[in-house]
């Protein structure tokens, strides 16, 4: 990178070169093997009577010998917000999967992201797959983990989802 360029990161993102500090992160409440989530100075508690309904749009599959970061994401949610008073039973997620990482919810033993997935399942999560790009890649249904639910596609799970009040997370 040529200096000029580097110098005009710097001034506009100060912090780029900054290393990462993740030794307040913690997993739990609910997930107690991942989703680690950090406090947040002068935030408390949030409502208890705070109910969220919210999509996760995931189409990175993980990486090599690492779980699904996308899925990851959504465990964090549900974590973050049930340390921060709201309760589980007030959160509901579906993770909308779609390209590649639909690779990531195949009942294979070398899947990286199989035990995560079944956990978060068991607490209510929904992996909603979209059947485009299951096509795209040959999976079936059978193929998938079980409880994983198939849309036509990714455009239709989200929109059926916006219909019953879910939001998209933006990022």
């Amino acid at each position: 990178m040529k200096p000029f360029a580097l110098g005009a990161i710097l001034l506009l993102f100060p912090g780029a070169l900054a290393a990462q500090d993740l030794s307040a992160f913690e997993t739990g409440p609910v997930f107690s093997q991942f989703g680690p989530h950090a406090p947040v100075a002068g935030i408390g508690q949030v409502d208890a009577d705070t109910e969220f309904s919210h999509s996760f749009d995931v189409s990175k599959p993980a990486d090599p010998d690492a779980s699904n970061k996308g899925f990851e994401s959504a465990a964090r949610f549900i974590n973050m917000h049930v340390a921060h008073g709201v309760p589980e039973d007030n959160i509901r997620i579906a993770v909308v999967v779609h390209g590649k990482a639909v690779m990531d919810l195949l009942a294979k033993p070398d899947n990286t992201s199989a035990d995560m997935v079944q956990v978060m399942l068991d607490h209510g999560v929904r992996f909603i797959v979209c059947g485009q790009s299951a096509a795209a890649y040959g999976v079936t249904q059978e193929d998938l983990l079980p409880g994983v639910e198939m849309a036509l596609s990714a455009m239709t799970a989200h929109a059926l989802l916006q219909q019953r009040g879910y939001t998209v997370n933006p990022f």
